[in-house]
């Protein structure tokens, strides 16, 4: 304790690959999504020399809060130290110090330290922040661990790509037809249920139960943060068996002839599990083009579908 009220924390990890490369992993927060399983979205709002301030969407003990946060970043020291600006309740205020230490011939000690304290010092909002920094804490160090260390596998397992269609219609009716997620079990024929909540408002927490070609259903939950009007990012929190991991997102580039919609998919497969749903002899190759082509079906079928709905909307 620093202070009546002030909690100070550490969690600390060993992971076998070079300080420098750790180091980067952390500093570029484009990657969270894929590296810390807390974290949804994450959106650099300015950036300086050797500073910047970001904003983080992520779950704490199972709920999605987003707060906005300024980094200091010391590439040489191989420090990296955070303040929440405006913190989420129960929290009053959050800080904290990413520390990397050679740890011999190519391992990194990794060490995490927060600071903070609840609002109004309630004791039950400490013992959840408690509850989430230990569990978010540990996460996101066996997350990193595995990320790092297991780099060439996670190569091979890993795919992004992306499908565009053009709309010859205005952005806004595009992108809201991507943002009422709750409509889509009246607008895509894929969609067999859907539930969506929008507690805090640009935090949506979206349900599908969704077909696929043979007619088979299955459940999907992603948290999304809508950015209007240019972008959706998602990250799908209960997968399929064939992913470990599926972050998206949904752009909306307007241009001479109205829009043009992407959507953008990164996976993981989740190699364990690939003899058990497509064979003893399937390789890593062909379950990334089997889950590529199950999500970019998806994608096209709802793309052609907002095109259809816009253009008709446009023309009316």
């Amino acid at each position: 304790m620093s202070d009546a009220g002030t909690r100070t924390v550490e969690h600390d990890i060993e992971i076998d690959a070079p300080a420098d490369e750790v180091y980067r992993l952390i500093a570029e927060v484009v990657n969270w999504p894929q590296i810390f399983p807390p974290t949804i979205y994450v959106d650099q709002l300015e950036a300086g020399e050797g500073t910047e301030r970001i904003r983080i969407w992520a779950t704490a003990n199972g709920t999605a809060k987003n707060w906005t946060s300024r980094r200091v970043l010391d590439p040489v020291a191989r420090r990296i130290e955070f303040r929440q600006e405006v913190s989420a309740p129960p929290v009053a205020s959050m800080s904290g110090t990413w520390l990397l230490e050679p740890a011999g011939e190519g391992r990194t000690r990794v060490r995490l330290l927060h600071e903070y304290r609840a609002v109004d010092d309630d004791p039950e909002g400490l013992a959840w922040i408690d509850q989430a920094v230990d569990r978010n804490s540990r996460s996101e160090l066996a997350a990193l661990k595995t990320n790092v260390e297991l780099a060439t596998a996670a190569a091979e397992a890993t795919l992004s790509f992306e499908d565009t269609v053009q709309i010859n219609g205005p952005r806004k009716e595009a992108y809201d037809f991507i943002n009422e997620a709750h409509l889509w079990d009246q607008r895509l024929p894929h969609v067999a249920r859907v539930t969506l909540t929008e507690d805090t408002p640009g935090l949506q927490d979206l349900e599908m139960e969704t077909r696929a070609k043979d007619g088979s259903t299955h459940l999907t939950r992603s948290y999304r943060v809508t950015l209007p009007p240019s972008l959706i990012a998602y990250k799908q929190v209960t997968l399929p068996k064939l992913m470990s991991l599926h972050t998206g997102r949904w752009s909306f580039e307007e241009n001479a002839d109205g829009v043009a919609v992407t959507s953008q998919h990164t996976i993981v497969v989740n190699t364990a599990n690939i003899a058990a749903v497509l064979g003893p002899d399937a390789t890593v190759v062909q379950a990334r083009d089997y889950v590529r082509d199950a999500l970019s079906t998806n994608s096209r079928a709802t793309l052609g579908y907002a095109k259809e709905h816009v253009e008709k909307n446009a023309g009316s």
